[in-house]
């Protein structure tokens, strides 16, 4: 039998909301950092964060600081996946995106989506290469 040796690391941090299920923030595996979907959750408070310009900029300062909690940061993002419950609110999402990375941008997909957990309007998780 082989010696197995468990490749991952466990990321988390206080400045991004605790998880509300079962699932960590980001998983490091071997230098490739798995965040987690992040919503427009306020770290501090657990309340989401009113409407949908502050939960934009709240899910790329949420997926800020867990890039920063696993040694990163934005621009170690590879691939990006953001879901919408309003498709109409892409153009919002690329503006405050622009604020927060520059190019050569990560790859991304835009998804509509019927729901998101508490309410929210839009999440986004991502893939990062340290």
């Amino acid at each position: 039998m082989t010696n197995f040796k468990n490749p991952r690391t466990i990321i988390a941090t206080p400045n991004a909301p605790a998880a509300i299920g079962t699932y960590s923030q980001a998983v490091n595996a071997n230098g490739t950092v798995y965040l987690s979907g992040q919503i427009g959750l306020d770290p501090k408070t657990g309340e989401m964060v009113d409407g949908i310009d502050a939960q934009i900029v709240q899910v790329f300062e949420n997926l800020k600081a867990v890039t920063e909690a696993a040694g990163g940061s934005l621009s170690h993002i590879v691939k990006l996946n953001v879901f919408l419950t309003d498709l109409g609110n892409f153009a919002k999402v690329n503006e405050t995106m622009a604020k927060y990375f520059s190019e050569p941008y990560p790859a991304r997909a835009a998804v509509g989506v019927a729901s998101l957990p508490r309410g929210a309007q839009v999440e986004a998780d991502a893939v990062m290469v340290l």
